[in-house]
């Protein structure tokens, strides 16, 4: 293998590495390498050169790394002028305040979505939304959102990609998304989690393309369906002004 392949290969599991850091805080090198499927002495010599410009650092005691201070100062110059999850946080902020319950801002990456920002309800027994959380395409009222709004190519390629325990399940799921365009939005009822529910609206930019789904969520025995369906037009009106907020 020549050398420029080498240092690609070397790239590629250094960013491996700094990835498993989206669903741990702290990782120990036995960790790390379990969830790069990496060869320890490989892992320990990238750390080593992570650690060195400060995109990881070593807890002494503990012997775990996490990331460094240089990941928060990259962080620091994100373009703030559109990047949605700095943009429409005082409107999420606003439906939170309106409807009580806890506001998410999802983005669908291949068969996934990603939690892009989250503003935490304020009442005593909420539904914690981490950001960065990466979720299933299949379940959820954002998942359908951002599906049954996309363009028609995306929307066939994901459906393909789904797994699907029969034709029917496949059959039952496109009607459901046919019924949320009618509707503009969907809901959710322990379809994922236990005990949780959430209603999601699309956010459309200027040019309507759909951006972001928007979602509320809290326990399903207050955030029941009827109380959704009571919501749907809040969630709808907040989606509708972020999206006029969007130039791409």
């Amino acid at each position: 293998m020549d050398d420029s392949k080498l240092t690609v290969r070397a790239v590629e599991r250094a960013l491996d590495i700094l990835s498993v850091f989206t669903d741990e805080t702290e990782l120990s090198l036995t960790e790390i390498a379990a969830k790069t499927k990496l060869h320890k002495s490989t892992v320990h010599r990238l750390l080593a050169s992570l650690e060195g410009k400060d995109f990881i650092t070593r807890n002494a005691e503990t012997e775990k790394y996490r990331l460094g201070f240089r990941i928060w100062e990259l962080a620091a110059h994100l373009s703030q002028n559109d990047d949605p999850a700095i943009l429409l946080q005082p409107e999420m902020e606003r439906l939170r305040d309106a409807i009580g319950e806890t506001i998410s801002l999802y983005v669908r990456d291949g068969g996934e979505r990603i939690r892009i920002q989250a503003v935490q309800s304020n009442q005593a027994i909420r539904r914690v939304a981490p950001i960065g959380a990466r979720l299933p395409l299949n379940v959820g009222a954002s998942s359908k959102v951002l599906i049954a709004f996309a363009d028609r190519d995306v929307q066939e390629e994901v459906l393909e990609a789904l797994e699907w325990s029969g034709e029917a399940e496949k059959s039952s799921f496109v009607k459901q998304l046919a019924e949320i365009r009618r509707l503009g939005y969907a809901t959710s009822v322990e379809e994922r989690e236990p005990g949780a529910a959430a209603v999601s609206a699309p956010i459309f930019n200027r040019s309507h393309k759909l951006v972001a789904a928007l979602a509320a969520s809290g326990p399903s025995n207050r955030l029941t369906l009827e109380s959704m369906r009571e919501h749907a037009s809040l969630v709808i009106e907040a989606a509708n002004r972020m999206g006029k907020m969007l130039m791409k």
